[in-house]
């Protein structure tokens, strides 16, 4: 990430290196904050990018900053509005991930998230793959993925994400690219910071959110790509073992995109390859995030030049 790069922080734009927080603050010790991804697809042909579902991700961190008691001065438009200013000022001719960050920022003391302080920043940086799209090996976690009970899953909470940072590095210390979570019940939940979808027969299964995951944009994106084709949309509870025999696995989500699952826990799964529907859907969510899809083009938001 370069340091001259522009960043919003507290009502300002200004250099990235100059949106510092204290050791102190609140969240940085007790991990209260939220956050969102966004990405940006740079369409080469019309020279130009296109953020994805804009709006969504706002809505869906307001939706988190009310669970976190976290109150920020800013609307839906005000962000987006906000995030088109930034891509502006970095001038970005390639793919970048957007990360605002809302969180409780007194330099206090106390464990609570009750009369603190907040504030909201937002920075920009050039993204590509986060996980081989190509296809991946995972292995079932030994961690659970956290109750929403106890921590809730629908909100993109900074500090839950030690749930997945334990995961993800068992999982590479044992040679695996990710992991798949199961929740308290034992019925897989999602990747370490993924929804999960399983093809069996014609039929795209995912579980449902109240199986503790994330209500994930690119999940309903995928969901309603694949009812414009009519495939068979299923939400149902997923056996760890019923991903042995499935005839194809993915993931999905802002950062990874769509992944194809070739290995789980040392099975191929279907051929060992990225399956059919996978790479059906793949291409199909590509096309919609670069402006390219006349029936989803609400889903799109142009960064025009400054």
């Amino acid at each position: 990430m370069s340091k001259k790069s522009m960043a919003f922080f507290q009502g300002r734009y200004l250099p990235l290196d100059e949106a510092n927080v204290s050791i102190a603050t609140h969240a940085l010790n007790y991990g209260t904050g939220c956050f969102e991804g966004l990405r940006a697809y740079y369409n080469a042909d019309e020279r130009r990018g296109y953020v994805f579902r804009m709006a969504d991700h706002y809505e869906r961190l307001l939706d988190s900053c009310r669970i976190l008691r976290i109150s920020i001065p800013h609307t839906v438009q005000d962000l987006c509005d906000i995030t088109l200013e930034v891509m502006r000022q970095n001038h970005f001719h390639e793919d970048a991930y957007i990360r605002p960050l809302a969180f409780k920022a007194e330099p206090v003391i106390k464990v609570t998230l009750e009369d603190i302080e907040d504030a909201f920043g937002l920075f920009a940086l050039p993204f590509g793959e986060y996980l081989p799209l190509k296809g991946i090996r995972v292995v079932t976690s030994a961690w659970r993925r956290i109750d929403d009970n106890a921590i809730p899953a629908r909100a993109k909470v900074t500090g839950s994400y030690i749930n997945t940072a334990l995961a993800v590095s068992d999982a590479h210390a044992a040679g695996f690219d990710d992991c798949i979570f199961l929740n308290p019940d034992g019925h897989v939940s999602e990747g370490s910071a993924a929804n999960l979808f399983m093809v069996r027969g014609d039929e795209l299964i995912t579980p449902p959110i109240t199986d503790n995951l994330l209500e994930g944009i690119t999940r309903h994106s995928l969901m309603v790509l694949a009812r414009d084709r009519d495939i068979k949309v299923v939400e149902r509870h997923i056996d760890r073992s019923e991903l042995y025999v499935a005839d194809e696995v993915f993931l999905a989500g802002t950062g990874v995109q769509v992944v194809p699952i070739v290995e789980i826990d040392g099975r191929r799964v279907g051929e060992g390859q990225e399956g059919v529907m996978t790479q059906s859907l793949k291409a199909a969510y590509l096309m919609a995030t670069h402006g390219r899809d006349d029936r989803h083009v609400d889903w799109v938001t142009a960064v025009e030049p400054a």
